[in-house]
This record gives C-alpha cells, structure tokens and sequence, in this order.
C-alpha cells in the first residue's frame, strides 16, 4: 500500500471509531505502530485535527471531513450482501433503514458497478428458527432504549420458567448465530446480567433516563468480559 493510500485509510479508521489505538490501525493496516505513531504525527502536521496520543487512542475532532467517496464495484457487492444478510436478522424499523440506505448508495453508482451489485445472487431467507414478530418488536425497544439512555422496568423468565421483575440500564444487543441477546446494569442485582431477548417477556420503557457512571458502563462490562471470558452477560 503507498503511503498516500495509507494516510487516507488512517484517516478513514479514526473517524469511523470513538477512540482508535494505535494497535488496532497496525494491525488493520499491516503495518508497524511505529509507522503508524509517525503517520499520525505527519498527519497532525498537515493540520488534520487528530486528538489523543501514542498509548491512548485516537480520535478525529469536530468539523473534519473529507470529501464524499465513490465505492468501487467490490465494496458496493459487499455493502449489497452485508444489507441483505441482516435484515433477516435485525428488528423490523433498522431492517427497513438497511432497506433505504442501500437503495442511496446504489442509486449513485456508476453504471457497472450498479449493475453488478444489483445482479447480486446472493439472498438471504430467514429460516425457520428465524425471530418471530414479537421478538424482533422487542429487539426493536431494546436498540432504540440503549440509544435514547432510557430505563427498561421488564417481565422475564430463566431457562426453567422462573420468573423476576427488572428495572435496567439497557447497554448493548449482541447477536449469537441464533439468538439475541441484551447486557444491562441491573439495579435489582446492582451488577450487570445477559437477557435473551426471546425470554421477556414484557418491556416498559421508563421515562428516567440514565447518565454514564463508573463501573456501570458497556466499556466495563466488556472489560470484565475480556479478564474473565466464562462470565457470560
């Protein structure tokens, strides 16, 4: 890869992420953190407004952008199967999104890269273990409160029908192959649980919402994960 391509690529990774490290560009670019540590700098330079430092992350500040980019007849492909991938698997709202967005990026393609991401015969039905309408309804609530910060009070039943009353900080969804699955900070338990989503079975969306605190935040859960793999949440 030139180094031009590189320094565009870099840019690219830093704005799509909260905080990118300097280990995770590396390895994305194939390159040295080294390298990567003088990019930047190069690039900071050059007056590309990138905060943070070498150890910590990095970020893109505000009112940076480049100029919008044409995709190439693979990427295109890729976005086309990706979309169509997901939409059996996602609630009905984002499925319906994916639906628009790859409507845009398509409708402003060259003519054979159009043609060959249209002509796409890959296709994805749902099967018949697929997620049934209730659920894709409360995945639906679940993504929507993990956006908005809103407190869920829910009705939910354990692997042997046990059932128990939770209000929660809704964090994340995590897809599994089969089922979905949503982390939360649970004040009954005052730590944080896994729910599969199959299993509530009723959600109210309370209108407290919730600020970050330590110790309570999706970052710390998936910390705890990563020291501790066999704890499943």
């Amino acid at each position: 890869m030139r180094r031009a391509d590189r320094l565009f690529q870099i840019v690219q990774l830093i704005r799509g992420r909260r905080l990118t490290t300097a280990a995770f560009l590396a390895q994305r670019l194939e390159v040295s953190e080294r390298t990567i540590y003088r990019d930047v700098a190069d690039l900071q330079v050059q007056g590309v407004p990138i905060e943070g430092e070498a150890g910590v992350g990095y970020r893109l500040g505000t009112g940076f952008d480049l100029p919008p980019l044409m995709f190439t007849q693979e990427e295109a492909t890729a976005l086309v199967a990706a979309a169509r991938l997901a939409q059996s698997w996602v609630d009905p709202a984002m499925a319906r999104d994916i639906q628009t967005a790859i409507g845009k990026v398509v409708s402003v393609l060259p003519p054979v890269a159009r043609a060959s991401a249209e002509s796409l015969a890959l296709f994805a039905p749902a099967p018949s273990w697929a997620l049934d309408d209730a659920t894709r309804m409360r995945l639906q609530t679940l993504r929507e409160a993990v956006q908005s910060r809103h407190k869920l009070r829910m009705r939910y039943h354990d692997v042997i029908g046990s059932p128990s009353q939770r209000v929660v900080r809704p964090l994340g969804c995590f897809y599994w192959g089969k089922v979905w699955t949503f982390s939360a900070w649970c004040e009954l338990r005052q730590d944080f649980r896994g729910f599969r989503v199959d299993r509530i079975d009723d959600i109210e969306v309370l209108p407290e919402r919730f600020q970050e605190e330590d110790g309570k935040t999706l970052a710390e859960m998936l910390r705890r994960l990563q020291a501790d793999p066999s704890r499943v949440m």
